[in-house]
């Protein structure tokens, strides 16, 4: 029976309770089986809440759309209260620190009928586009274990590509949903600036670069797991626009002929690569298929920005600010000794720079998120590109020990270089796994939408995935007992 679902999405699992074919507590020992079969690999599970999940299992569960199906938090961002909440870093783990409340997105995913039975890996404070922290070691991409999984969500997109749970929490920062989704063969909807609520602790991390959801199986899976934890939470700063109906009937509803804009060279400082390239136009062939026309245009004037500088500021203060706040809950200054050195030098730099520089960056960022959008307004429907821009890359190859620790992030640029963008200008945009390379490794190609606009991205991705499914690709790797 684990094997067997091992390959069926969380709509699909939640069906046989719903059926009385399978008990949650069935689901959940299944679950608690494929992990232990492949979390030694992996290592993308690092706290492990079978007890806890097998209390809930054989109790009253909420009965939301997804009841009895088993879930995973990334241990950074959703939490429940008394839960580990490490974020990648040796000093938390040291310290057994635990999460003071639940945040509402951690309540909704309860509310939803998920049953949370661990926490997954993610590089330290979500920095990198690579699940590889000091404090927890790597995580491993079941397409190939010598490779990154992405991050900063990796060990979620590590854990549902080799089936150990259907989908898996994950956040994006700069592309930490898209990165590891793209990587590890799955779906990942980056969704519209807080269309989820970070709350109660966090208003609008970065002043928006953040948002959270999940990396999944399927689009159905991706777009019912999102009608059941949008929304505005009390005191959150600003909401996104409410969708005109529910995201589950997007799901199959008529496209329609699209405009579509490609994008295939990166707009920030990264080299073309033939592979995801190569990718993208892929996606364009089909889309033009399916009726839709694909143009080579995409939003210009990002030149005129040094968009890496400035996200670096919005980026590095955060870093700054976090390591601050944290120090008041460990009651003492956090030091160079206590953080990784890629975190210590963010927030050095993150701290020389002015309330200024981070206000202009801010500033500029909305500039440029009215050029996207003006350029949807002359009658594109969406954007393609490559998600990445390169394939997976090795393991270790965001080194950050050498004389300037920065170099590891700047590294990230050529992983990032379609992604970030859309942080800055907070529109949705979703990865789907439509591509695999030479070397048998997934590239997924991204689809942006305008402002709020969550509902177009699922009807199309919904009709790709019909066109060409990925539901049979098996990774190396597979969870199963």
């Amino acid at each position: 029976m684990s094997d067997d679902l091992a390959r069926l999405d969380a709509t699909a699992q939640a069906e046989l309770v719903r059926n009385g074919e399978a008990s949650p507590l069935e689901l959940v020992d299944a679950a608690i089986e494929r992990i232990e079969a492949s979390n030694g690999e992996l290592n993308a599970v690092i706290h492990k809440l079978y007890d806890e999940g097998r209390e809930a299992a054989s109790g009253d569960l909420p009965d939301g759309p997804f009841k009895g199906v088993p879930f995973l938090l990334k241990d950074l961002g959703a939490a429940f209260a008394g839960q580990p909440l490490h974020m990648g870093m040796q000093l938390l783990k040291d310290a057994d620190f635990r999460s003071p409340v639940d945040t509402y997105l951690a309540l909704r995913f309860k509310q939803a009928g998920f049953v949370t039975i661990g926490k997954t890996n993610t590089p330290e404070l979500g920095i990198l586009p690579t699940t590889e922290p000091k404090a927890y070691g790597p995580s491993r991409n079941p397409w190939d274990v010598t490779r990154s999984t992405g991050g900063s969500s990796g060990g979620s997109a590590a854990a549902v590509a080799s089936g150990m749970v259907p989908v898996a929490h994950a956040n994006d920062g700069g592309g930490s949903i898209r990165i590891p989704a793209s990587e590890c063969g799955l779906v990942g909807l980056k969704p519209t600036r807080q269309r989820t609520s970070e709350g109660p602790i966090i208003g609008d991390n970065m002043s928006g670069l953040t948002v959270e959801l999940v990396v999944s199986k399927s689009v159905r899976d991706t777009a019912a797991i999102l009608e059941a934890v949008h929304g505005p939470a009390p005191g959150d700063p600003y909401v996104a626009p409410p969708p005109s109906r529910p995201y589950t009937e997007e799901v199959g509803a008529d496209v329609g002929k699209l405009r579509v804009g490609l994008l295939t060279e990166p707009q920030l400082e990264a080299e073309s690569n033939e592979v995801v390239t190569e990718a993208a136009r892929d996606a364009a062939r089909l889309l033009e298929s399916l009726g839709h026309t694909v143009e080579e245009s995409y939003p210009t004037g990002f030149e005129d920005f040094n968009l890496t500088d400035s996200f670096l500021t919005r980026w590095m203060a955060g870093q700054a600010a976090t390591l601050d706040q944290l120090g008041i809950v460990v009651g003492r200054e956090i030091g160079p000794d206590d953080v990784e050195p890629l975190t210590w030098a963010l927030a050095e730099e993150g701290r020389r720079r002015t309330a200024a520089q981070y206000i202009t960056a801010v500033s500029q960022h909305q500039l440029v998120s009215r050029m996207v959008a003006g350029w949807f307004e002359s009658g594109f429907d969406l954007l393609l590109s490559p998600t990445l821009g390169e394939p997976p890359p090795p393991l270790g190859s965001f080194d950050d020990s050498g004389d300037d620790p920065v170099e590891a992030l700047m590294r990230g640029a050529q992983t990032a270089a379609f992604t970030a963008n859309f942080n800055v200008t907070g529109q949705p945009a979703i990865s789907l796994p439509l591509y695999w390379d030479d070397d048998g490794l997934p590239n997924g190609i991204q689809l942006v939408a305008g402002f709020g606009e969550e509902d177009l991205l699922l009807r199309v991705a919904a009709q790709l995935e019909e066109a060409r499914p990925w539901a049979d690709r098996v990774p190396t790797a597979v969870a199963a007992t």
